[in-house]
């Protein structure tokens, strides 16, 4: 008995291909995954969350970061891919840096954009751009501001940001930092604040389901350029990190401190690279 032959249309075949085409496109660079995951925390903290914001100081933000990207890549570099990075700084900075003045979020679009082509060892740079945004603007003009507590503590937003940043970090190979980060300053914390002062574990698990800190954790930390090449750079490079974090918060108050520890230790990012070498991460 002859089985019947199936037959597909040439017009649904030409959507298959258009489909597949823009799947392994879009599985191409981890950055399209960031784009579409932080545009969606956005709009959940506008929509869900009733976040007050000024548009035009989110407007800054974004026009700030694609015109600097583009004057740079016209003087500079010629690669119009890195666009993409400046539409992760402009998202970046419109989650994580509070303020009401439009010129302050365009200095520090800024200095996001053109710190990563100003401080550079070895062809690479070794700031994260927002975070070297953030804290300079905050440094110099003393009116922006950090702020953890805009996200409340909604589980489903926590196992959200969890689960997308956990996508990202399989595709650029960077789960190591984000582990030992998170790993360390929350034992640390977790020994402090239940052990040694008392406190109930419902207060250290509040405070670590900040929406802010697993953003932090995913998204900057685990900048595939900025950090450290090899794996156990990056190992010994992220507790460093929380070790700071964790003083800076417990002892001296500090607001947002592991976006400060990150500041303060990328330049080492240089002596780890020097004495462990490894082939440097490219986006193409």
């Amino acid at each position: 008995m002859d089985l019947p032959v199936i037959t597909i249309a040439p017009e649904r075949s030409a959507v298959i291909r258009k489909l597949d085409s823009f799947v392994y496109w879009f599985n191409s660079d981890a950055r399209h995954y960031q784009l579409v995951f932080l545009t969606s925390f956005l709009c959940y903290g506008i929509s869900m969350l009733q976040w007050e914001y000024e548009p035009v100081v989110f407007a800054a933000a974004f026009s700030t970061c694609f015109i600097t990207q583009y004057l740079f890549i016209v003087f500079k570099t010629q690669d119009l891919h890195s666009l993409k990075s400046a539409m992760i700084s402009a998202l970046s900075l419109c989650l994580l840096l509070k303020t009401n003045d439009p010129l302050i979020m365009t200095l520090a679009g800024i200095l996001s954009i053109s710190g990563k082509f100003i401080f550079r060892w070895n062809g690479k740079h070794f700031f994260n751009p927002t975070n070297f945004g953030i804290i300079t603007t905050i440094l110099i003009t003393g009116s922006a501001w950090i702020s953890p507590g805009q996200w409340g503590s909604d589980g489903q937003l926590v196992f959200c940001i969890g689960l997308l940043g956990f996508t990202i970090l399989l595709n650029v190979k960077r789960l190591d930092i984000a582990i030992t980060f998170f790993s360390v300053f929350c034992i640390l914390n977790f020994i402090r604040s239940v052990s040694v002062i008392g406190w109930t574990t419902d207060v250290f698990i509040h405070q670590f389901s900040s929406g802010t800190l697993l953003l932090f954790t995913f998204f900057m930390i685990t900048d595939p350029v900025s950090t450290p090449s090899h794996q156990i750079a990056r190992i010994i490079w992220g507790a460093l990190v929380a070790l700071l974090a964790f003083y800076l918060s417990a002892y001296q108050f500090v607001n947002g401190a592991p976006l400060w520890a990150l500041f303060f230790l990328s330049p080492s990012t240089i002596l780890f690279n020097k004495f462990f070498p490894h082939s440097k991460f490219s986006w193409s």
